[in-house]
């Protein structure tokens, strides 16, 4: 079992950045691949950027490529999401997501929400242009 905290998200202001946290409990973190996604309003829930147990491989949707930055620290059983030239339509609930994994591997594949063990419950990110 692993549960999922996110802290971070907040209302900032078009062009501006913020550090999305991912704080897992449990000793396994690291047999885990993460993955942020986000819903905004009305919409599915997409992904948004993964990273591999070990945090070799990471994967992002080509429109964040650039301008998000996944990371993670398995000492500290956490996983990051830096975020950076935000625009409007980047607001949504951001969330993070735990896939149990035997290799270390982030690519296409990893992005489904079906795929995904473990939830967190969500942050807010607002925009504001």
């Amino acid at each position: 079992q692993v549960q999922l905290v996110e802290s971070g998200g907040g209302l900032v202001q078009a062009g501006g950045s913020l550090r999305l946290s991912c704080a897992a409990s449990g000793r396994t973190f690291s047999t885990y691949a993460m993955g942020w996604f986000r819903q905004a309003p009305g919409k599915e829930r997409e992904f948004v950027a993964g990273i591999s147990r070990s945090g070799g491989r990471i994967y992002y949707v080509d429109s964040m490529k650039g301008r998000f930055t996944i990371s993670r620290d398995n000492a500290k059983n956490t996983v990051y999401l830096q975020m950076n030239s935000l625009k409007p339509e980047d607001t949504a609930v951001y969330y993070c997501a735990a896939k149990y994994t035997v290799g270390d591997s982030m690519n296409y594949y990893y992005t489904a929400v079906r795929g995904y063990d473990y939830w967190g419950q969500g942050t807010q990110v607002t925009v504001s242009s």
